[in-house]
């Protein structure tokens, strides 16, 4: 599951507008400068279009960090 992480970071340093950004499986809108509601949206967009997924609102509910969100995306992706 290291790779979605791997793809999962670009797009972080996209929808943040910090190319410098370092997120990790831990990560979370605490940690991240800037995550708040909107960029919420903007970023589960993204990630949607990265891996060709579409997540349901209550699986949305359950993301508390990026470790969750990289779980999500595997699940959707059958690995």
């Amino acid at each position: 599951m290291s790779d979605i992480l791997d793809r999962l970071r670009p797009v972080f340093c996209e929808v943040f507008e910090n190319p410098a950004l370092r997120i990790e499986r831990d990560s979370n809108a605490m940690t991240v400068d800037g995550w708040d509601s909107l960029a919420h949206v903007n970023l589960i967009a993204a990630v949607e279009e990265e891996f060709g997924v579409r997540f349901a609102l209550g699986e949305l509910e359950e993301l508390q960090c990026v470790g969750d969100m990289v779980d999500l995306v595997a699940r959707k992706l059958g690995r």
